[in-house]
């Protein structure tokens, strides 16, 4: 692991830890994966921070146990991640960040089946898989560490503000007036978004089908009628692969840069269409790349409310793309 690339290396942990004691805490690690998942958008922060709290959790256990476990394990992982959100703030990153991208739905609708329920809970406003989708992490990425925690225990995991409060260590009063902050902070994402269901999976996959195809046969002003006025595109190469440091705007710009990259594509490079972070995805390899192309690439569109691409990310750095499967060179091995 590259301790440039998630943050300062944990502290270990001063005396072993028997691992039947961590297989008793291991049906909750689904749940806590996504709760951290879902907080830092990375999945090897992910991996470290649940077991962080496990050791915690079986060095400093909760004083009363009688009390059901996973609210103080929730209440732990929130704030390891919130620590770890402002380290790599502090940290800052070699051009553009974007989250983690997983393979398929596993593990991101099913980690938290059963929300948190309270008679002062609102419904949730935002649904598990929505909130692992691509767009909603990078729009949560504009949020304070704290504001992220507050809006995702509020309105993706569904506890109240007293429990919120409880776990992060605020007043209610705080995590009203957070949520609040939180809630104008995310005014254009919710704008536009649009609902999870199987109508916009089959719209995004429709739509990106056009896109590419627009983009093979470089027929600009096809592919300019599917972008919006403001469209934006985002490209993460990690510091290794080539990307601009910078989103590119602009449906123009954004065609002519996909359309020359096309153009550099080797005779056996492979491209299909599946579900990454629950919504359809390119994932594109290329054994042969002509320089500055990468190997292997997952992009990502985002649709406003009228069916237009509103945003394209593109994830290129070799270390985000361990838990997406590429058919030609296997999975990737580095971690992000």
């Amino acid at each position: 692991m590259n301790p440039a690339m998630v943050g300062a290396p944990m502290e270990p942990s001063p005396s072993p830890v028997p691992s039947r004691s961590f297989a008793a805490l291991e049906p909750e690690r689904k749940y806590l994966w996504g709760v951290c998942y879902r907080m830092t958008g990375s999945a090897a922060d992910a991996d470290d921070l649940v077991q962080e709290t496990f050791v915690r959790a079986l060095e400093r256990p909760p004083p009363d146990m009688e009390q059901p476990l996973r609210p103080w394990l929730v209440r732990v992982a929130m704030n390891l991640s919130r620590d770890q959100l402002r380290r790599r703030k502090r940290r800052g990153y070699h051009g553009v960040w974007l989250p983690t991208p997983i393979d398929g739905t596993d593990g991101l609708a099913a980690d938290a089946a059963e929300p948190a329920s309270s008679d002062e809970s609102p419904e949730a406003r935002y649904g598990l898989m929505e909130s692992a989708s691509f767009a909603f992490l990078v729009a949560v990425e504009a949020l304070t560490a704290s504001q992220r925690a507050v809006l995702l225990l509020r309105d993706v995991f569904d506890y109240s503000s007293r429990e919120t409060g409880d776990m992060l260590e605020m007043t209610e009063e705080g995590v009203r007036t957070t949520l609040h902050r939180a809630r104008k902070a995310m005014a254009d994402y919710d704008r536009e978004r649009r609902p999870f269901s199987a109508e916009t999976i089959r719209a995004v996959e429709t739509t990106l089908q056009e896109i590419l195809a627009c983009i093979a046969t470089r027929q600009a002003e096809r592919g300019r009628a599917l972008l919006t006025d403001d469209t934006v595109s985002l490209t993460d190469g990690g510091g290794v692969m080539h990307a601009g440091r910078a989103p590119v705007y602009g449906p123009e710009k954004i065609l002519r840069m996909y359309m020359k990259l096309a153009t550099r594509a080797s005779p056996n490079a492979s491209f299909e269409i599946r579900r990454v972070n629950g919504l359809p995805a390119l994932i594109a390899e290329d054994p042969a790349p002509n320089s500055p192309n990468a190997p292997r690439a997952v992009v990502f569109i985002d649709l406003d409310a009228g069916g237009k691409i509103r945003a394209m990310y593109s994830v290129l750095a070799p270390a985000k793309l361990r838990h997406v499967s590429f058919p030609l060179l296997g999975p990737a091995a580095a971690r992000d």
